[in-house]
């Protein structure tokens, strides 16, 4: 998930149409490397596709960057027991394990330095009504770990989720949902050309949240570069 979040609306909402605004608020067999920028510089990353192997691997990272992004937010809007709960069935092992044998799933890894520092997932999903356009693909998630912030492999990554959505999935459009109140996600999103078209509940639990909707079209020169895996 690329993140999500607030609560306190009316419960027959499902992704409310509004005009878009101003957001604010593989690889198994051809190996691509990821150059980190800057005084910082580090081993280059292999991008490639998850395999069933990287299953266990993949849910504590998954559970731990989901726990980082959200860990500050949720204490007080969420009650422990819910959170505990969503994250073993959202990010545990038979969930990951199931996604990755899910052939409307693909889950991109970023390889850094002998460690997983990064994933991407891009899904065949049931699409909210304020998502228009031909072939909607979703953008399921997208987490980079913190000590890979501002390196650019959030943008590699989704150069290759577009190649996976137009190329694989024979997608027109890319959909995602992110918490409303995630600036730095809202803020990547937006430079990455998504527009806001609405709102969708999100449940931790039994609580209700609240995710902004953004969409973009797919460049059908994206599924020139195939990805392999």
């Amino acid at each position: 998930m690329p993140a999500r979040f607030h609560r306190d609306r009316p419960a027959s909402r499902l992704c409310l149409r509004h005009a878009p605004r101003d957001p604010r608020s593989s690889m198994n067999s051809t190996t691509d490397m990821i150059a980190a920028p800057g005084p910082a510089a580090a081993p280059a990353c292999r991008l490639r596709h998850a395999r069933h192997e990287d299953a266990a691997e993949l849910a504590a990272f998954a559970a731990r960057t989901f726990e980082d992004t959200y860990g500050s937010d949720l204490p007080g809007r969420i009650g422990p027991e819910h959170i505990a709960l969503h994250l073993a069935t959202a990010f545990g092992p038979r969930q990951q394990a199931a996604e990755l044998a899910d052939p409307g799933v693909v889950t991109v890894l970023a390889d850094c330095d002998g460690r997983l520092a990064a994933y991407a997932q891009v899904r065949r999903a049931l699409v909210p009504p304020c998502v228009g356009g031909r072939a909607p693909i979703e953008l399921h998630r997208l987490y980079v770990d913190r000590p890979w912030h501002g390196r650019g492999i959030g943008q590699r990554l989704m150069v290759e989720i577009d190649a996976i959505a137009a190329g694989r999935f024979g997608g027109a459009v890319l959909w995602l949902k992110v918490w409303e109140r995630n600036a730095r996600a809202i803020a990547f999103y937006a430079k990455c050309g998504f527009v806001d078209v609405g709102v969708a509940d999100y449940f931790v639990g039994a609580d209700r949240l609240t995710d902004r909707v953004l969409v973009r079209p797919l460049d059908p020169r994206s599924a020139i570069r195939p990805a392999s895996g």
